[in-house]
């Protein structure tokens, strides 16, 4: 059994969430302070620009990451880092953030007990199709 450490990877190294985002500069930042960028230049061809698949793929410089001290816990297995960020990662964000709160954990608990009493009405009593939207129909 693989030892998972306090980022949650078993293999030690750092995950997205040791890196800073800098929205101002649209760049990921490593904790040794070095910034992985999308695009290194301006391109004159809009296709080369942005993908359009709604992900963004940032890099860091190969020259910068192999003299790097941390070079191990970021990116052994790779010449540089590299991390990907979705269209809506800052909706994401906003979700995650709200999920460790006290109120999302109460929130969670009566929701729990209610969708418990509607899976007992569909699986024990048959009602399979039982579609009830809005405050009537509760």
């Amino acid at each position: 059994i693989p030892v998972i450490d306090k980022a949650g990877r078993p293999d030690g190294t750092w995950t997205r969430t040791d890196f800073d985002w800098d929205a101002q500069n649209d760049q990921y930042i490593c904790p040794e302070g070095h910034a992985l960028k999308q695009f290194r230049r301006n391109y004159s061809d809009p296709d080369r620009g942005p993908t359009g698949k709604g992900t963004a793929k940032y890099r860091a410089l190969k020259l910068t990451c192999q003299v790097c001290p941390s070079k191990p816990k970021c990116c052994p297995n790779a010449d540089a880092r590299s991390i990907t960020r979705e269209e809506h990662e800052d909706a994401r964000q906003v979700a995650r953030d709200l999920a460790k709160t006290d109120a999302y954990a109460i929130a969670m608990k009566l929701r729990k007990k209610v969708e418990m009493l509607f899976a007992h009405l569909k699986r024990i009593l048959g009602l399979s199709r039982l579609r009830l939207r809005g405050p009537c129909g509760a």
